[in-house]
């Protein structure tokens, strides 16, 4: 009878898709449809506040299931009993496998009552009974679907990626114990550092794009979704230089810009408005399983993913946390095959295989029958030579630690330099910045982080230094870190160090020949050198140390290739522009604030300009 009930709602979804709607319907919506039923609640949390929970229970009842949870920004449409998403889960494999999902729009965003706070600030010490914060929002929604939803097995995980992620790791604060397994994937970890600030500086494309879509104040709950970006131009370089400054910026969008952004404005050094949104410095006391997901390709997100991993094994020395990391872009991992990313081809289905051999154990050993194989420590794609490699720490124990230095004539060598005197120099003039890509665009592009950078090491205003061409594979692994001593005619100045592998001619048929792939990059706001609190201007020609830390990898330069550094400092419109001329508020910099300034960067025995790198060494 079984049997004929679902042969019979099979062709009705068919039949109402195709003839019902005169178009056709995702084929895991249908799924969806014949093998989950659908139901929407107002959870009440501690203070009262209600919030929008779809509740996706498998129409099999002859068995128990784990709940899969996601709290999101983002909105959980389509909303309405009867209406159904076209995937559900973090991937098809959980989906057939059976679990209760649950979707959850987060406290003031789309149909949940409140207040909406961009990364709500964790509250150490709740006061009061009805104290609230991400954490507790978690806590309290776990509680209710025990006690309301039937059909679960006792045990709860938690899932997301970018922001959705973010409230995957306030859940796993002083978890509730039904909570046995998270992911936060590319997680929010530190919002001075991610996103929208590296380092101080501003990544204007991304900020600009991502607030005018998601930032707009609401009355009362909707299920509306902000109207998207409209640009005034697609090409980006000339549309965000002709506005002059950030204050016309701001203004492109609307007559006045959104709330955020005039908040962020308001707060250009590390303040407490920034430090109450740093979520790495409260992942204590985390019980469940922990896996962090992240791409090495991600451009918003990849600072709070390795700090995330980081903050739990520093302050959970006994957790259960564990480490993968991708050939991908932002959430690449999602959806897709992950086999390539631009140009870059990475030999297999990356992707695919990370959600069927990786994500899916991972939530069925801890929340279903524990049979499946814990995961390794560290399951990271290594590029360059692109295979998957299992490590027992991150980074990895048997590497070593060495320095590259630069020298005369565009070299770099392991060597320390022994002159006395050293530099190389470059005029940097805000009227005519470095673009970060040469696709015009008015967005920051996912392949930025692998395009081919001879674009701007052919420019004066980029120094540009390599080693000779490798006489046996180079594979560096673990975060890299810049001394770079400069000085400069100017009072303030940002520095972009990028870390490149020149490919041989005919390496690849489907790159250019002499392709330099992009490995890794990030930039630094130069008045932030000793404090991100207390900023401070250079001091014109006198040198100065600006550590920069580029974050992880584990690439290999392979025989025949060349290990490239470019330095830099615009990059332009990923960054916005820093008028080398310090002023208080470096967003409220007057047209007439940009001029020139002459860069050099030191390379003598006194100043030596070095990246700290780990070399991998065989395995053991």
């Amino acid at each position: 009878m079984r049997r004929v009930v679902r042969l019979v709602l099979l062709v009705a979804v068919c039949c109402g898709a195709q003839l019902g709607y005169g178009q056709e319907v995702n084929p895991l919506e249908s799924y969806i449809r014949l093998h989950y039923t659908k139901q929407e609640h107002l959870v009440p949390m501690r203070d009262g506040v209600k919030l929008l929970t779809a509740v996706y229970l498998p129409r099999d009842t002859t068995q128990t299931y784990p709940l899969l949870m996601k709290r999101t920004p983002y909105s959980v449409a389509p909303y309405g009993v009867d209406k159904f998403p076209a995937s559900l889960g973090p991937s098809e494999q959980c989906m057939r496998a059976g679990y209760i999902f649950v979707n959850q729009d987060v406290r003031g965003r789309f149909l949940s009552e409140g207040e909406f706070m961009q990364v709500r600030p964790h509250l150490t010490k709740k006061v009061k009974p009805t104290d609230i914060d991400e954490s507790t929002d978690a806590y309290d929604t776990i509680d209710w679907l025990l006690k309301n939803i039937p059909g679960h097995n006792g045990r709860v995980g938690m899932y997301g990626i970018s922001y959705p992620g973010f409230y995957a790791s306030a859940g796993m604060i002083d978890a509730h114990p039904a909570l046995k397994a998270v992911s936060p994937q590319a997680p929010v970890g530190d919002w001075y550092f991610d996103d929208f600030l590296h380092n101080g500086a501003f990544f204007l494309a991304h900020a600009y794009r991502w607030i005018g879509n998601n930032a707009s104040e609401r009355s009362t709950p909707s299920s509306d979704k902000s109207k998207p970006v409209e640009y005034p131009s697609l090409d980006g370089y000339r549309l965000f230089l002709e506005a002059g400054n950030m204050e016309a910026i701001g203004k492109l969008q609307l007559k006045e810009p959104l709330p955020f952004w005039t908040e962020m404005m308001a707060h250009p050094n590390r303040d407490a408005f920034w430090q109450q949104r740093a979520i790495l410095p409260h992942l204590k006391n985390v019980a469940p399983a922990v896996m962090v997901v992240t791409g090495w390709y991600d451009a918003e997100d990849l600072y709070g993913s390795f700090k995330s991993y980081r903050a739990i094994e520093a302050q959970n020395p006994k957790s259960n946390n564990v480490l993968v990391v991708g050939p991908w872009a932002h959430g690449g991992w999602g959806g897709g095959d992950g086999d390539r990313l631009g140009p870059i081809n990475f030999g297999s289905k990356t992707a695919a295989f990370y959600r069927a051999e990786i994500e899916f154990p991972f939530f069925e050993r801890y929340l279903k029958d524990g049979k499946h194989p814990a995961p390794a420590e560290a399951t990271v794609f290594e590029t360059g030579s692109n295979v998957w490699r299992t490590f027992d720490a991150w980074p990895p124990k048997n590497t070593q630690a060495r320095q590259l230095y630069l020298k005369d004539k565009g070299q770099l060598e392991f060597t320390a330099p022994t002159v006395k005197e050293g530099f190389d120099e470059y005029v940097s003039d805000p009227a005519k910045p470095v673009p970060f890509t040469e696709t015009i665009t008015p967005r920051m592009t996912n392949e930025y982080m692998v395009d081919d950078q001879r674009f701007a090491g052919k420019r004066p205003d980029v120094l540009v230094y390599q080693t000779a061409a490798m006489t046996e594979d180079l594979t560096l692994a673990g975060a890299i870190d810049v001394d770079l001593w400069v000085t400069t005619t100017g009072t303030d100045a940002d520095f972009i160090v990028k870390l490149i592998d020149v490919f041989p001619d005919g390496t690849d048929p489907a790159l250019q020949p002499g392709y330099q792939m992009l490995v890794r990059s990030e930039v630094f706001r130069g008045r932030f050198r000793n404090s991100f609190e207390k900023p401070e201007p250079f001091v014109p020609n006198q040198p100065a140390k600006v550590r920069i830390e580029l974050l992880d990898v584990l690439h290999r330069f392979t025989k025949g290739h060349r290990l490239m550094i470019q330095i830099q400092s615009t990059w332009f419109p990923l960054v916005d522009r820093n008028p080398q001329k310090y002023v208080p508020n470096i967003f409220f910099a007057k047209p007439e604030d940009y001029q020139k300034a002459t860069h050099r960067v030191l390379r003598s025995a006194e100043h030596p300009t070095s990246l700290r790198v780990g070399v991998l060494g065989p395995a053991k």
